[in-house]
């Protein structure tokens, strides 16, 4: 029988752009080694670790669909975008001694494993990162809701979604002053304000599984203990 560890199996969301430090594309490698070393200071809180990953970064299918490519086969581009961020997220964690897994949505045997939900479930059980890529293997879905699926599969108890800023607001707040910063809501209320922090179907599938996810800056020092031990600023959904 699989245990469950749901209070200390947390899932995080990294969007691509997190790897870009300050950059405007692609992966820049001491951005990656410096969330590799949070994500193992948060490893040794005793908890149990599954990371979804976005591909903005490198390749984005609803960019390059709205453009005129067939929707299917850029979102099938933007999927192997995120097995390269998986990949390079795993060096930069296996160089400093955390083992760590690579498991797509779909099958790609000589570079990662497949996902399948009970081996994942044993990696964190033998203390492994997991990282999951290539969305949900389906087109048409984002990493986000990709992450909920995930994080309600692996019994999660929260997911942490790093961010560009400190939380959800009501405005872009590096564009506007007098944006409004959302300390906590419900998932009602989130969809009510038609907020675009994440998709509504990854918000009905956290909903719906009772996941609540914080929102924070992946800019701050040590984010993911931060978070953890609840002393970073943030936002909730719940």
């Amino acid at each position: 029988m699989l245990s469950s560890k749901k209070n200390s199996r947390i899932l995080i969301k990294l969007s691509g752009e997190s790897l870009m430090g300050a950059g405007n594309y692609g992966i820049y490698i001491d951005t990656v080694n410096n969330i590799a070393t949070n994500l193992k200071k948060l490893l040794h809180k005793k908890t149990q670790i599954c990371v979804v990953i976005g591909g903005g970064n490198i390749f984005r299918g609803l960019e390059a669909s709205s453009q005129g490519m067939d929707r299917a086969n850029a979102d099938y581009m933007g999927m192997l975008a995120t097995v390269l961020n998986g990949l390079a997220l795993q060096n930069a964690l296996e160089k400093i001694d955390t083992q760590t897994r690579v498991m797509s949505a779909f099958p790609i045997q000589s570079i990662c494993e497949t996902y399948i939900r009970r081996r994942a479930i044993r990696h964190m059980e033998k203390n492994r990162i997991v990282i999951c890529t290539a969305g949900t293997g389906n087109p048409y879905f984002s990493t986000d809701t990709s992450a909920a699926l995930r994080a309600a599969e692996l019994d999660c108890g929260v997911i942490y979604k790093a961010t560009q800023v400190d939380g959800i607001y009501d405005k872009d707040p590096k564009k506007f002053k007098n944006a409004k910063k959302y300390s906590k809501l419900s998932f009602k209320k989130y969809i009510n304000e038609n907020l675009k922090v994440m998709d509504t179907s990854a918000i009905a599938i956290s909903r719906d599984n009772k996941i609540p996810i914080k929102l924070f800056s992946i800019q701050e020092k040590n984010c993911f203990v931060k978070m953890f031990m609840n002393k970073l600023s943030h936002s909730e959904i719940s």
